[in-house]
């Protein structure tokens, strides 16, 4: 009885698995192929780069502070040693705050990059759910990043159509 149960479980998950109806997105080549999508991110790499500039500047007048000092240090009394120690401490603190306001999970960068990637993640994730929608697909699997993924059949790639019914979509909407 047990064992007729059990077959029973068996071939009832096996017919239910063989049942799904699923495509393979490559979201990576969806988000590559909008000229939106790469006008931010370089606008973002180059905001980056200014940023890491600004933060280089201030750690190199930290470090600036604390070669004049060594090179002094033995010629100084213990008030002024102590007094250049807090300063170089403060200026330090000072710059580590500026780089985390500015690429902390709450610094600028990070906003502006919500700011300009969120809005073209939510028309990729709404075209792929209206393909999807349309297909008939219960699920939908991103073959981008995906290091369990160890093969997938042509047949069921879909990202080409997605990015052909995205593109529509854009083309509608600017007219």
């Amino acid at each position: 009885m047990k064992r007729l149960f059990l077959i029973a479980a068996i071939l009832l998950s096996v017919g239910t698995l063989s049942a799904q109806n699923y495509i393979i997105v490559n979201s990576e080549k969806i988000f590559k192929s909008l000229d939106a999508y790469n006008t931010a991110i370089s606008e973002l790499d180059s905001l980056a780069k200014q940023y890491q500039t600004q933060v280089d500047e201030r750690f190199a007048e930290v470090e600036k502070l604390y070669n004049g000092y060594m090179a002094q240090r033995s010629s100084l009394n213990e008030s002024m040693r102590e007094s250049l120690e807090e300063m170089i401490l403060s200026k330090e603190k000072e710059a580590q705050t500026f780089q985390k306001s500015l690429f902390g999970q709450e610094g600028t960068l990070m906003k502006t990059r919500v700011e300009r990637i969120q809005p073209i993640q939510k028309q990729v994730f709404a075209a792929i759910e209206a393909y999807a929608r349309e297909a008939g697909a219960d699920a939908v699997i991103d073959s981008s990043n995906n290091p369990t993924l160890l093969y997938n059949n042509p047949a069921i790639e879909r990202t080409q159509q997605v990015i052909d019914l995205l593109k529509q979509q854009i083309t509608t909407s600017n007219n």
